[in-house]
């Protein structure tokens, strides 16, 4: 690689990580082509991504934005789990590294807020943002179903009386 597309590589994360939720780090433990091929397509389906890129050049990338903390966490072959909803980068990686031992989680951040193991695990244990507004339109919608059907309720009640009424007039 050139100083040039050195530098081209170093600009585009830039940017990425400008407009990213969070950013998770990964340890490659000998991942096969298949196995990391596999990661990206399920980073992908969830809308976020993974790359692996040389630490140095990661580094550099990741000073003058918020993520500049994760630096100290860049040692050995790392990989950068990136998603612009908080929790999808976490959730993916931390189900991929229940099935597979070849990839660790070393840490990560969501904007200032350096989070460790533990806290990139909790973060994945949270629901994401399609379903807290599905809960919401949930709340949302309750109320009116219930009013509906405690409005509609005496007038079937009604029906009910007067029709006993008419069959037992007819008998």
């Amino acid at each position: 690689m050139d100083r040039n597309q050195k530098a081209e590589v170093v600009s585009k994360l830039n940017a990425e990580l400008a407009e990213v939720g969070v950013v998770v780090v990964t340890r490659n433990l000998g991942m096969t082509v298949a196995q990391s091929t596999v990661l990206r397509q399920k980073m992908r389906e969830a809308g976020a991504t993974y790359k692996v890129t040389k630490n140095r050049l990661a580094r550099i990338a990741l000073d003058g934005t918020d993520y500049s903390s994760l630096s100290d966490l860049l040692t050995g072959p790392v990989g950068l789990a990136t998603s612009a909803d908080p929790i999808a980068a976490a959730k993916v990686v931390v189900e991929f590294a229940k099935t597979n031992d070849k990839i660790e989680i070393v840490g990560g951040a969501m904007g200032t807020v350096l989070l460790d193991v533990e806290g990139v695990k909790a973060l994945a244990s949270m629901p994401s943002l399609d379903e807290l507004r599905a809960k919401i339109i949930g709340l949302i919608q309750a109320p009116a179903t219930k009013l509906a059907t405690v409005i509609q309720t005496p007038a079937s009640q009604l029906a009910r009386v007067f029709n006993a009424y008419a069959e037992k007039e007819a008998a």
